[in-house]
């Protein structure tokens, strides 16, 4: 045991040390999101201008975008640059993910993580991508058609939010190879468990896609669990590729 001990770096901090060491690492997130934050703040207004043009597109001069509350622009604005910073700082907020978890791993594991930060943010990028050229328009699009026979007026505070839940929803959703990278690698999981499970994965996901969706129409709700479905995928050719080696499968005889 002292051999693989001292290959992972396991026993060589206390509980209260991992807490410390958590303490900091989520610290370092903090300054670099703020600092992040304040510099998308300057920038504040085209951000939101960006990130709200699917559904203006949609709107095309039949509704207009209006606010309700005198603090509202001010709110709205501080979540765009909110976004935009959370999107901006992930590297940085992975690789403490990475520096926190990495003695746990073996030391060939920790030789890993250029390809963690890079496929981490690509993917967390791409989710967003996803969301906004994609499940914002066709969501928004089919939303706004159900009304077409009234004009429109969306608040600001709703909008963004439809548009906000979206993005962060699929970045999120896109990090599924990433997590089940971690546990194969972990030997928790292998590829054929993943398949053996892979109905109740579907149930779970179209569940998590009721759940997460903003509008919870069956349309918005297809846009999210259709890339789950095809990420859980991914994550079995994953774990097949770079799994941890394992002499059998446990669940090989269910």
């Amino acid at each position: 045991m002292s051999e693989e001990a001292s290959e992972r770096g396991e026993g060589a901090m206390s509980f209260l040390g991992h807490l410390d060491e958590l303490r900091v690492r989520l610290l370092r997130c903090v300054i670099v999101y703020v600092a992040a934050f304040a510099g998308c703040w300057y920038y504040a207004g085209p951000i939101l201008k960006f990130l709200l043009r699917p559904i203006e597109r949609h709107l095309d001069g039949n509704g207009d975008l209006v606010f309700l509350q005198i603090s509202e622009p001010f709110l709205v604005f501080m979540q765009a640059a909110a976004i935009a910073a959370l999107f901006l700082s992930s590297p940085w907020i992975l690789y403490q993910l990475w520096a926190f978890i990495s003695p746990g791993l073996y030391r060939n594991e920790r030789k890993m993580v250029i390809p963690f930060l890079f496929f981490g943010t690509v993917f967390f990028v791409a989710g967003g991508a996803f969301g906004y050229y994609v499940a914002v328009p066709q969501a928004a699009g089919w939303l706004i058609d159900l009304g077409s026979g009234f004009r429109a007026a969306l608040t600001l505070r709703s909008a963004f939010q439809f548009v906000s839940w979206i993005l962060l929803g699929m970045g999120t959703v896109f990090e599924m190879p990433i997590l089940i990278f971690f546990l194969a690698r972990l030997g928790i999981v292998t590829p054929g468990f993943l398949l053996r499970h892979l109905r109740i994965a579907v149930l779970i996901m179209a569940v998590t896609a009721a759940v997460i969706t903003p509008t919870g129409d069956m349309l918005t709700m297809c846009v999210f669990a259709g890339p789950m479905i095809l990420l859980y995928l991914l994550g079995i050719l994953v774990a097949w590729v770079f799994g941890a080696p394992r002499k059998k499968d446990s669940g090989a005889a269910a």
